[in-house]
């Protein structure tokens, strides 16, 4: 059984991370830890982008081509990846997703004082 994840649950589970504010931005919902954004949703509510490093995007579109993609043109230059969010297993991926590019922008402290939400180090 196939469970959809919605936007109401990238809302639920983003507002659910330390510190984090919605804020509307180019008309559209954005999540944001000390004022930087860590991920949006689509204008069409069924896709949201958060961080990405640039070295890691083109093996995750590589692998999972039918859930993360990037807007040609408009992605290209930023840590950006775009997700969606029909395409994801459940809202425990969500969680894990938004958690990692919440990582990616939550300030020092913030990561010290929640090490539960910090990424593994990485192998080597």
């Amino acid at each position: 059984m196939s469970v959809t994840v919605t936007a109401d649950d990238v809302r639920t589970v983003a507002l659910s991370l330390p510190d984090t504010t919605e804020k509307l931005a180019w008309g559209q919902p954005t999540f944001r830890v000390a004022g930087k954004i860590f991920a949006a949703l689509g204008d069409d509510d069924v896709t949201m982008g958060v961080k990405c490093p640039v070295e890691d995007r083109a093996e995750l579109i590589a692998s999972e081509p039918e859930k993360f993609f990037v807007r040609e043109g408009h992605d290209d230059n930023y840590a950006w990846l775009r997700v969606r969010l029909a395409a994801l297993d459940d809202v425990a991926e969500l969680t894990t997703i938004l958690t990692d590019s919440w990582s990616q922008v939550a300030p020092r402290r913030l990561l010290a004082a929640h090490p539960e939400l910090s990424p593994p180090p990485a192998d080597g």
